[in-house]
């Protein structure tokens, strides 16, 4: 072990003359583990909110929708999604047709978006329907007198009052003219499942059913609204929209599930940001508790010193022996923190510690997805911030004169 080295670390275990230091000490080290004990949970926890949220969203919509720029609706349909799919990197596509109508059961009624789709390629664009909480999928493929298959959401079906097996009027405003006026056209739908997003917006205003039986229902025969597609790399979502756009020619365009949730994902940035700041902070004042005990220990020390440089040591090499004791401050409490906080992290991950109203929330517990490259960073910080902590303390201790100090000894 190094001259430098060695000294650092006797200081650190040695007692102090001075109980303060030896308190201001452990106050660093506590304060430094805090600081990343709370920062490695805290982005933790951003982490897990993202990453779930992406999934669920990313579940419920596609990563890319081809559309109409005049919103006219797209014919051929099959011919042009078979095309696109030869496309690389695109993994599947699914024609979807949209439509606002109005859902009734008995005297409730609701405004929500019926989406008509293949089911047997929905599901290769996205997970929302593979598991649903009531029916199954392959009631969208089955006929009934009367009426059109229908998938809602579990709070429409709340609202509503319905089941699995009930009967709801979906109305159109695309009607029928007629000589005095408007008449808008109706269909009685067969609810056959009831899906569970995670999201509000989803449960409370979609219902899906069959691509046929939203033609019928809209009166457009032979046309989607989208070609959706799901990618081999969804944060290449950006460069893929270009792509498919200029394949598929003049009159379309594109969205991107980055686009349609722009807002919410700038939210979460921000507020990683604003969380890094605020809890780095407590790095900050642990760094200055290490200025702090360096001082005082440079003035307790200073014949102790002077000794050494009396007997040969360079000031080189007094200035490395304090700065390697308030690093060894600064590792400690932040090998410290870095140990509890991926421990409670993984604690609260595996043992839902924190419950959530699921029907707020859409997540029954605070997910914790601590990732290794967070706490790479966060180490690099809290050691690079406890190094700056000791460079007045250590140039100080390097310059004392030794003359002057073991004059009147």
């Amino acid at each position: 072990m190094k001259f430098e080295m060695f000294m650092a670390l006797r200081y650190l275990r040695a007692k102090r003359r001075q109980a303060a230091i030896s308190i201001i000490t452990v106050i660093s080290v506590l304060g430094v583990m805090a600081g990343v004990c709370a920062l490695v949970i805290s982005l933790a926890i951003n982490n897990g909110f993202r990453e779930e949220l992406e999934s669920r969203l990313l579940g419920a919509m596609a990563n890319i929708n081809l559309l109409r720029k005049a919103n006219d609706g797209i014919r051929n349909f099959d011919q042009l999604a078979a095309r696109l799919a030869r496309t690389p990197h695109v993994v599947a596509t699914a024609p979807s047709l949209y439509g606002e109508v109005l859902v009734s059961h008995g005297a409730r009624a609701q405004g929500i978006v019926l989406k008509g789709i293949e089911p047997a390629e929905e599901i290769k664009v996205g997970t929302l329907l593979r598991h649903l909480a009531e029916g199954s999928l392959a009631g969208l493929s089955e006929t009934f007198p009367n009426a059109d298959p229908l998938i809602i959401g579990k709070e429409l079906a709340k609202s509503l009052g319905v089941h699995v097996g009930d009967t709801v009027l979906v109305t159109s405003p695309q009607g029928y003219l007629t000589p005095l006026e408007v008449v808008p056209k109706f269909r009685h739908f067969h609810v056959v499942g009831v899906f569970d997003s995670g999201f509000y917006d989803f449960d409370a205003t979609w219902a899906f059913t069959s691509l046929a039986s939203a033609q019928r229902l809209l009166d457009l025969a032979d046309v989607a609204s989208v070609i959706e597609f799901k990618i081999d790399d969804i944060y290449r979502a950006p460069q893929m929209a270009e792509e498919i756009r200029r394949v598929a020619g003049e009159g379309f365009d594109t969205t991107t599930w980055i686009e349609q949730n722009h807002s919410l994902f700038s939210a979460l940035r921000l507020e990683r940001l604003v969380t890094i700041l605020t809890i780095g902070l407590i790095v900050l004042v642990a760094a200055l508790n290490i200025f702090i005990a360096l001082v005082m220990m440079v003035m307790e020390k200073n014949r102790d010193i002077a000794v050494l440089m009396s007997m040969g040591a360079r000031q080189r090499q007094v200035w490395a022996v304090f700065t390697l004791h308030g690093v060894a401050i600064g590792g400690l409490g932040t090998f410290l923190g870095l140990m509890l906080g991926y421990g409670f992290s993984w604690v609260g991950d595996t043992y839902k510690l924190i419950p959530l109203q699921a029907d707020v929330y859409a997540l029954s517990s605070v997910p914790f997805h601590a990732h290794p490259l967070d706490g790479l960073w966060i180490a690099a910080a809290a050691i690079t911030i406890s190094f700056l902590a000791t460079l007045y303390p250590s140039l100080a201790a390097a310059r004392l004169n030794p003359v002057e100090i073991l004059r009147y000894e």
